[in-house]
């Protein structure tokens, strides 16, 4: 006897975006490839004021994408 096929959807994402939840996005992405390219410049310093620099760099970005992603869930619980 032949099972019927099951299908499974996902649940929608409403019509409307919210501008404010795009935005946060982009900086999120735009933040981790900061994040990304700060670490690259401590990996490569050799300098000890350099690699200061970037520990402070890397932190300052680490902050921000807490903040930015902190945020993001914040508007999305409120929907």
């Amino acid at each position: 006897m032949a099972q019927p096929e099951r299908t499974f959807t996902l649940p929608r994402r409403a019509a409307a975006t919210n501008p404010e939840r795009d935005q946060l996005m982009q900086s999120l992405a735009h933040t981790r490839v900061l994040i990304n390219q700060a670490y690259s410049g401590f990996n490569t310093a050799k300098d000890q004021e350099l690699v200061e620099s970037f520990v402070f760099e890397i932190n300052a970005l680490q902050c921000r994408y807490s903040y930015l992603l902190r945020r993001i869930k914040e508007l999305e619980a409120e929907t």
